[in-house]
Parts: C-alpha cells; sequence; structure tokens
C-alpha cells in the first residue's frame, strides 16, 4: 500500500497551484490524508457517496470524486468548491492520483514479482508470461546480497534504494530480516572487475551513510530469469564460505571462493577422516597467536623465508627455528609447497567443523 505521506505530498504541490484544499478518503469513510482538517460529518457523506453509482458531485462545500484504478474504487477525493474551476481541478487531481496510484501498484507487482523468481517459486510459463506483463525484458543480471550486521531496519533499505533509484531495470528486494537483496542489470558492466567494484561501492555507501558494517556476496552473471535463482544461490553461499574462511573480507565473489567452496560443501566425517590422515588421532594443540602470525606470513609470502623475516621483525635463523619447532609439531614441513599447501587444506577443515558445530548449536537453543 502506498504511504499517506507520499499522497499528501502530492496533494500539497496541487494545492500550491490551485489554491484549493483537498481530502482524501478511503472508500470506507476513513481520512486518509489531506491539506486540511476535514469537518466531523464528513465520513457519512463520503460512504454513502463511494456506494453511489455517480462519478462525482457536489455535496456541501465541496466537490466530491471517486478514484479508480483498474476499475476498483480506491479513494475518494473532496475538493473545496470555489467556483466552476474546482470541477475541473478536482478531475485533474483525479488523473494525478490515479497515475501515482498505478505507478505505484506497478512497481510493488515488478519487486514482489522478482522476489518469487529469486526464489524460485514461479513456474517457467507463468514467469515468462508475467514478465511480459510488466515490461521486464531479457538482460544480464547478477544477484547481490547485502548482508546487515544485526537486524536490518528501513534506513538501510532506503539507503540501498536511492544508490540505484536512477535505473529501472534494477530491482531491490527482501526474502528475510537481516539481508537486502540487489538484482543487478550488468549489461554495462563486462568485467568481473566492474561487479568487484560495484559491491565494494555498496560496503563504502553504507559504512559513510549509516555507519552499519555489512557485507556483500554476489553469484555469477546471468542471461535468463529462470537463472537468477541459481545467481542468488550462488551468493548466498559466497556469504556462508566468507564467513568460515574469509572473514577479514567485506566483500565475497562465487568465482572466488576457490577451494572453500569445495571444503564447504564436504560432510562432517569427511572432514574427521581428513584431518586424522594429515595429524593423527589427536590434532596438535600448537595453534597459539605467535605460531598462526608466524605461520600467515610465511604462506603470505610465498614461502620466502628471508622476506617473512623481515615482515616479522626478526633475524632469518629465528624464523628458521619456529618453522623447525612447527615441522616436529605438525609432523610437516611447511617450508615445503606439498606440506604447506597440506596444512593450508587442513586449517581451512578445521575451520569448516568450527563453522558447523556452532550452527549445530544454535539450532539446539
Amino acid at each position: 500500500m502506498i504511504s499517506n505521506h507520499r499522497l499528501q505530498a502530492a496533494l500539497m504541490e496541487i494545492k500550491e497551484i490551485a489554491r484549493v484544499d483537498l481530502i482524501l478518503y478511503t472508500e470506507k469513510g476513513k481520512l486518509a490524508t489531506g491539506t486540511c482538517e476535514p469537518q466531523s460529518d464528513m465520513a457519512e457523506a463520503v460512504v454513502q457517496f463511494a456506494q453511489s453509482m455517480a462519478e462525482s458531485q457536489m455535496v456541501g462545500w465541496y466537490h466530491f470524486f471517486k478514484v479508480f484504478v483498474e476499475e476498483q474504487l480506491e479513494y475518494v477525493l473532496l475538493v473545496q468548491a470555489k467556483g466552476e474551476e474546482s470541477y475541473v481541478i478536482g478531475r485533474l487531481a483525479v488523473c494525478q492520483i490515479r497515475n501515482l496510484l498505478s505507478s505505484y501498484r506497478e512497481q510493488f507487482d515488478r519487486n514482489n514479482f522478482m522476489q518469487n523468481v529469486v526464489l524460485g517459486n514461479m513456474l517457467v510459463v507463468d514467469m515468462y508470461n508475467k514478465a511480459k506483463k510488466l515490461h521486464i525484458e531479457q538482460a544480464p543480471r547478477v544477484v547481490y546480497i547485502i548482508d546487515v550486521d544485526g537486524r536490518k531496519d528501513g534506513l538501510v533499505m532506503e539507503l540501498v534504494k536511492n544508490l540505484f533509484a536512477s535505473n529501472a531495470r534494477d530491482f531491490v528486494t527482501e526474502v528475510d530480516e537481516r539481508s537486502i537483496i540487489l538484482i543487478k542489470d550488468v549489461r554495462d558492466k563486462d568485467k568481473e572487475e566492474d561487479l568487484e567494484l560495484l559491491a565494494r561501492m555498496i560496503v563504502d555507501n553504507l559504512h559513510s551513510e549509516a555507519m552499519i558494517p555489512v557485507r556483500v556476496g554476489f553469484g555469477n552473471r546471468v542471461d535468463e530469469l529462470v537463472d537468477i535463482s541459481r545467481s542468488y544461490q550462488e551468493a548466498r553461499m559466497a556469504l556462508e564460505v566468507g564467513d568460515v574462511f574469509y572473514a577479514q573480507k567485506d566483500t565475497m565473489s562465487y568465482q572466488k571462493l576457490g577451494i572453500g567452496r569445495l571444503i564447504y560443501q564436504l560432510p562432517v566425517s569427511l572432514c574427521e577422516m581428513f584431518l586424522k590422515e594429515v595429524f593423527g588421532e589427536e590434532i596438535p594443540d600448537v595453534f597459539d597467536d605467535e605460531t598462526l602470525v608466524t605461520i600467515q606470513k610465511f604462506f603470505e609470502n610465498s614461502l620466502n623465508i628471508s622476506e617473512t623475516a623481515r615482515q616479522l621483525y626478526v633475524h632469518r635463523n629465528t624464523l628458521v627455528y619456529r618453522l623447525e619447532r612447527i615441522e616436529k609439531m605438525l609432523g610437516l614441513d611447511i617450508r615445503t609447497f606439498e606440506d604447506a599447501m597440506l596444512f593450508q587444506i587442513a586449517m581451512m577443515v578445521m575451520s569448516h567443523m568450527e563453522y558447523q558445530k556452532s550452527l549445530n548449536e544454535r539450532k539446539m537453543l
């Protein structure tokens, strides 16, 4: 339903031009909005007029007009009688309100349609027939999920809508209390880097405008309406995998999940089996902060001992000693590519198991 605030803004614009007061009632006689205070006995007159066959009539000091949208009575408009021009003003005001309601209803229908497409709630035949009726054309699109830290409010939704208000081919909707869904027309964005920049722009704008931390995940480009739900599922997986393996990132692309996407889909039983093969019956308790920082820096520098020592502000021999100590505890020499890769995968598997454990605990609460 269109807000009374928007209807009042439209009536105020008409009043500024025509210099007459206007009042809007529902067909049941309930006051919706107006530019002045109505008389107390108007509600009954509005109901009687709504039930009559007349489309307009004069009652007291007001012209009464019916506002129809698609042959359905939506409102009754009262225009202050100030000569013959009040009738003309009323007819013009009815047209303005009708167009406003029709535009809002069409936009609502388009967003509701896209919401059902995203969730896969429509048959393919119905989808394309409805899209034709709503003038939604085929185009390359990407689904972005904007995940708000905590429960989102109306401000975040309005900010996202304002970011993309200039492009009628984009759709902003929601399917739960935490996320906002952007279905973006990307016919002017040819590269993956362009999609990354858009995700970065969303994060930066919401940080600066609303001071709200958000994470954005997005799926692959799709060309057909029926595939939009797949892009949505990919965006959802990008966020979930990012939570587990790339928590430091606030934008995640499904295309760049790498091995994390595979590990995320492994059952816990296979993860446990793999860790036993790598570490034996017990996982060594050597993952203190110093050890983890040393390993992380060593991997970031492509197993280069000298550069890692320089960035850690330690002597090269000190770093070698640390790596040898890690080898004794883990049974893996992470100075070699094969053992380094094995250890990196094992760490990701452990993160995945911890995430699944926390999910199960939350479900039990």
